[in-house]
């Protein structure tokens, strides 16, 4: 009997239950479906055309019970679509054998039967339905995926604005800044990245075996076959290309593919950075009872999912590199190596979306620890070297980088030498008293504000 237990991929095993909004789009069931639909759509849109007289205006009961097909397309129907398959050896003949079947005993139905998939190749299917596959992922579950990770980081940049935070530039000390404006400059990544996911334009053809409707016009040259595929492909909500092969090129899949993979190197960098403040206590993480953190070592906890979300992250990158680099490329008018490897679209969006579960999991953990940040800006006043070498130069004093440098680089230094420094200085009075006032935590500049902006 099969079971999660027994999965081969940790998809449809572990993992399960954060896909499932993924398995009607992505699963096999998901692109019979769709294939489903494209045929029917495409029986309709011949029934409506004036100039194919063989296939007349459907009546509404006809067309109800055309629709009711792909409506109402269940499990049973996916199996008998593999049953059929089983003696055709091909699964987009199954599709229409199908079809046939199912309209046989509906007269005026079963008078057209032979206009299911009429002047089309595979791919005319194939890639319209994957178009639609990639559609529904991406507004159903990806985009909304992504957007409660950016509610969520906007909560951070905002309810943290202006707790300072020591930056740390090459891993050493450097100018500070405030945990909520570090937020935000992941927030703007990931929004901007968002926006061109959004963006991408899902693009299907219709157009026959090589690109150039030969069967369409050699049965009917009086119909305006690239209107009429234009308007079929734009009726199903993917955007018309004009110009292909035998297959639709790939490059929209290549493209949402590679603006998913900026996204989620930008979400790997971020993890990678709040494991690091983990590390340095700058953030707790809430506990939860009853979980282990080691199997040793019973004080840990562990930031797992941060640690889970950069694992699922670089495997669907990973995939998604190979997409771009693959699925444009088609040896003449076709070749077969990109049918397999479109069906592992899902196994890249499904790490995906472990991964952003994963994320938004660890973000909702975090706790800021205030008192571990102020520490660490009260131990480090070197870090307002930039600050007082920075004034000098205003007031034309000599080499003020150079004093600086050799007043701190590569050594600490307290607050109370410091205020010798600038006490020794020719400076304004006013000058001097803001320089004397500043602290590491108060030196942040516009931190606050920009952090609160976005």
């Amino acid at each position: 009997m099969s079971s999660t237990l027994t999965a081969l991929s940790p998809l449809d095993g572990r993992y399960a239950a954060k896909t499932a909004g993924l398995s009607p789009i992505f699963s096999e069931f998901g692109l019979m479906h769709r294939r489903v639909k494209v045929e029917l759509e495409w029986l309709l849109a011949l029934s409506a055309e004036p100039g194919i007289v063989e296939v007349p205006p459907l009546s509404e009961n006809a067309r109800m019970a055309l629709l009711e097909i792909g409506e109402n397309f269940s499990e049973s129907d996916a199996a008998r679509i593999k049953e059929i398959e089983r003696t055709t050896n091909h699964d987009v003949k199954a599709v229409e054998y199908f079809i046939k079947q199912r309209i046989a005993n509906h007269p005026e139905l079963a008078a057209i039967s032979e206009f299911i998939h009429f002047a089309c190749t595979s791919e005319d299917i194939n890639n319209l339905a994957y178009g639609l596959m990639l559609r529904d992922a991406r507004a159903d579950v990806l985009l909304p995926a992504i957007d409660a990770v950016i509610a969520r980081l906007r909560e951070l940049a905002h309810a943290h604005a202006s707790q300072p935070m020591l930056s740390r530039t090459h891993g050493q000390t450097a100018s500070p800044t405030t945990l909520g404006k570090e937020v935000a400059n992941v927030l703007a990544r990931l929004a901007r990245q968002r926006a061109q996911i959004a963006s991408v334009e899902l693009s299907g053809k219709i157009n026959g075996a090589v690109g150039n409707y030969n069967a369409h016009v050699v049965a009917y040259p009086e119909v305006a076959w690239p209107a009429f595929a234009q308007t079929f492909v734009e009726h199903l909500g993917l955007v018309f290309n004009p110009y292909t092969t035998q297959i639709e090129p790939h490059d929209c899949i290549a493209e949402i593919g590679d603006a998913i993979r900026r996204a989620n190197t930008i979400l790997i960098d971020w993890s990678r950075d709040v494991w690091g403040y983990i590390s340095l206590g700058y953030f707790r993480q809430t506990l939860k009872a009853g979980e282990v953190g080691s199997s040793t070592m019973p004080h840990k906890v562990n930031p797992i999912d941060f640690e889970n979300a950069e694992g699922n992250f670089g495997l669907a990158n990973a995939l998604f590199e190979h997409f771009s680099a693959k699925l444009p490329i088609s040896r003449w008018q076709r070749d077969l190596t990109d049918s397999t490897v479109l069906r592992a679209l899902g196994t890249a969006f499904g790490h995906t979306q472990i991964a952003l579960d994963a994320l938004l999991r660890g973000l909702n953990k975090l706790t800021v620890n205030p008192e571990r940040l102020d520490r660490d800006l009260d131990a480090s006043w070197e870090v307002l070297a930039e600050a007082v070498q920075t004034v000098m130069r205003r007031y034309g004093l000599p080499e003020p980088y150079e004093q600086l440098k050799a007043l701190t680089r590569g050594h600490g230094i307290t607050r109370a030498a410091l205020n010798d420094f600038v006490d020794a200085l020719d400076l304004p009075h006013d000058a001097k008293r803001r320089l004397r006032d500043l602290t590491p935590a108060t030196y942040v500049g516009l931190a606050s504000t920009l952090a609160r902006a976005i």
